[in-house]
């Protein structure tokens, strides 16, 4: 199937990562409807040439609007992702993130959508057994947000066997940055990406920031973390949708530069 007839339905479109990606589904001539239910997002941030459903996975009315029209692939990045929050109220994210998931999954067995790229995490690795970190490295969540990624993983596997779902799980670590041509001019409203909210303190829309630990075997004691630019992460994306068409087998990747920065 060429990309310029390719129909794709955008979960979380109107987020941080999910409009990057749209702005590039649109430039390879997809035809892209975004879903999303404007909870962090911002109408805003959804590119113009796109279709858009103000609506929620959890509705399977919303998800059955998104899909009526026809779609081939599907492009999942509507999560609550606050790995503090998910410890406070592991609740709310089994709702959204695992129910919201699998009723996605049951309008896409409904509507013969069988081809699905997932934005997963590199929460669901836990503490790292060894570095760097590889794909089959040891799932061993520490926090109940990278226990709803890999739940929704497994959902997807068995989803795979049963009903022929293939699927692409992209495994990011820490997103940073934005558009380089300026196409994206604004932000989350709830941020939970890491340099935003460094951002968001250095201009005095919030008080501070919290860092966890201090004694790290690093020269500051603090944290170093892999930070990839969005605009590389979007292309991972594409190019897991082209391995998908290609006919080729499911796809669990992650998604980083394997370079640290404290």
């Amino acid at each position: 199937m060429s990309p310029s007839t390719t129909r794709v339905m955008v979960a979380g479109g109107a987020g941080y990562i999910g409009c990057h990606v749209v702005l590039d589904l649109l430039d390879a001539g997809c035809e892209v409807t975004v879903l999303d239910n404007l909870s962090s997002g911002s109408r805003e941030a959804v590119p113009a040439g796109a279709r858009f459903i103000e609506g929620d996975i959890l509705n399977p009315a919303d998800l059955d609007r998104a899909l009526e029209s026809g779609c081939d692939v599907v492009f999942h990045f509507a999560a609550l992702k606050s790995a503090g929050d998910s410890m406070r109220q592991p609740e709310e994210f089994a709702r959204i993130n695992i129910s919201g998931s699998l009723t996605m999954l049951e309008a896409m067995v409904r509507r013969g959508v069988d081809q699905l790229v997932f934005s997963s995490s590199a929460a669901v690795y836990g503490y790292p057994q060894h570095l760097p970190i590889e794909e089959d490295h040891p799932t061993d969540p520490i926090n109940f947000y990278g226990y709803t990624k890999l739940v929704i993983e497994q959902n997807m596997e068995w989803y795979s066997r049963l009903k022929g779902l293939r699927y692409a799980s992209l495994r990011y670590f820490n997103a940073a940055g934005y558009d380089g041509q300026g196409r994206i001019q604004t932000t989350e409203r709830i941020t939970a990406n890491l340099l935003p909210l460094v951002m968001e303190v250095a201009i005095g829309k919030r008080p501070g920031i919290e860092v966890y630990g201090t004694d790290y075997e690093t020269p500051d004691g603090s944290c170093i973390r892999d930070y990839i630019h969005v605009t590389d992460l979007s292309t991972a994306h594409l190019l897991a949708m082209d391995h998908l068409l290609a006919g080729k087998d499911n796809l669990i990747l992650n998604l980083g530069t394997g370079q640290g920065c404290s």
